[in-house]
């Protein structure tokens, strides 16, 4: 008897990757056969990328890997969860600060979907400091963000603010 594929979704706007997002898809891959990158389709979150350059430099920084899939959604998470046969929901936490908000989401996508578990990791204590935001901000300014973020998201960022003295 073949057992059942074990995949995951790890939903988030990725407006950029992240080597702190890179952490944590790793390691979930170490429980879960598959993990799903879902980029999330916000009309009311003002966005650096467009959907398909996100989705462009996640596929490039995961060359390859068939236990990676890129995909984007919007909508609600459980129902996408759902459609794709996902046995959990994946978050990131940096510190304590996270916690609240996930632990709310998380319970409502319980209350919305009882079969699809939510499974918090925490980053890497390399990556505490890091978010998009931080980094977008970082970058805007000149600051070098080449070693938080992957190759094709660094040449993008570069593309996005060329005054950048690296």
């Amino acid at each position: 008897m073949t057992a059942k594929k074990k995949t995951a979704i790890y939903p988030g706007s990725f407006d950029p990757l992240t080597n702190g997002h890179i952490d944590i898809i790793e390691r979930a891959l170490d429980i879960f056969d598959e993990v799903i990158i879902a980029v999330l389709h916000n009309p009311n979150k003002k966005v650096l990328f467009t959907m398909d350059e996100r989705v462009k430099m996640i596929k490039q920084s995961f060359n390859g890997s068939k236990s990676v899939l890129v995909d984007s959604f919007g909508g609600l998470l459980v129902d996408y969860a759902k459609m794709k046969n996902a046995v959990a929901i994946i978050r990131g936490m940096r510190a304590l600060s996270d916690f609240e908000s996930e632990f709310q989401m998380a319970l409502m996508n319980r209350k919305l979907n009882k079969e699809v578990q939510s499974v918090f990791l925490m980053t890497g204590f390399r990556w505490i400091f890091t978010s998009s935001s931080i980094i977008k901000e970082a970058a805007q300014f000149g600051g070098d963000i080449s070693d938080m973020v992957p190759r094709a998201v660094h040449i993008k960022m570069m593309e996005k603010y060329p005054e950048t003295k690296e």
